[in-house]
């Protein structure tokens, strides 16, 4: 299993996140009952697929193994395994945040290296 998994959110919703030290997931997160979470090979799918045309928006690297136990990895798309994060994820775990800017088709343009 890689190491670094990334969240992909807006950038508002993540600021105030780290206001109160919880982030509690997407309305598609709530919905799901679980934070999604991709890692570097499975990002650039997600961002295509889920965020095209999505303004204000932030890439949130983190450690997987600093999640701790209400980190699971679990079959999603394709059959591959996603980490997926039940329960609120505390804003001061992130290892870095970067804006991301879309493309000439909407799609997010994500930092070199990641994906």
């Amino acid at each position: 299993m890689p190491t670094l998994i990334y969240k992909l959110c807006s950038a508002a919703d993540w600021t105030a996140a780290s206001a109160i030290g919880s982030y509690t997931g997407s309305s598609d997160d709530q919905r799901d009952g679980f934070i999604h979470f991709s890692t570097g090979p499975q990002l650039r799918e997600t961002a295509r697929r889920y965020f095209k045309g999505v303004p204000d928006l932030a890439l949130i690297a983190f450690d997987a193994d600093g999640l701790g136990p209400h980190l699971r990895w679990e079959r999603s798309r394709g059959g591959e395994l996603f980490p997926h994060l039940y329960g609120p994820l505390p804003t001061a775990t992130a290892l870095w945040v970067r804006l991301l800017a879309l493309d000439g088709d909407g799609i997010p343009v994500l930092p070199e290296g990641v994906a």
